[in-house]
C-alpha cells in the first residue's frame, strides 16, 4: 500500500522521566541519517524492532540528539552564503539518489 506524503509522518516522543527519545519516521533522508548514527554509535542510537510494512522505521536516540532551534534570519543566510562563495564551497548535488515519490 502506497501512502500519500501527508500520511508519511515523523513522530518524536519523549518524557521527562527518560533520557531517550523514540523517533518513528517514514522520511527516507532521516532514516539514512539515523541508520548511519546506529552504525556510528550503536550503544546510544538503535533501531527498535517494531517495523511498519509501509516503510517506516522506529529508533531510540538520546534526548540530546533532538533540538528545536530558531530559523536562520535572512541576514545570517546571506552572510553564510557570502562566506561560502568566498571560500569556493560548492553545494552538494541533492538530485542524485533522490526518490521520486518524496
Amino acid at each position: 500500500m502506497k501512502l500519500s506524503p501527508a500520511e508519511r509522518e515523523t513522530i518524536i516522543l519523549f518524557s521527562d522521566a527518560d533520557d531517550t527519545t523514540s523517533v518513528y519516521t517514514y522520511d527516507r533522508r532521516l532514516i539514512k541519517k539515523l541508520d548511519a548514527l546506529c552504525r556510528k554509535c550503536p550503544e546510544e542510537v538503535y533501531e527498535e524492532k517494531k517495523r511498519s510494512s509501509a516503510g517506516a522505521k522506529s529508533y531510540i536516540v538520546p534526548k540530546s540528539c533532538v533540538s528545536v532551534r530558531e530559523p536562520f534570519s535572512r541576514a545570517r543566510r546571506e552572510a553564510a552564503s557570502r562566506r561560502a562563495k568566498e571560500a569556493g564551497t560548492v553545494p552538494p548535488d541533492r538530485s542524485k539518489g533522490r526518490d521520486s515519490d518524496e
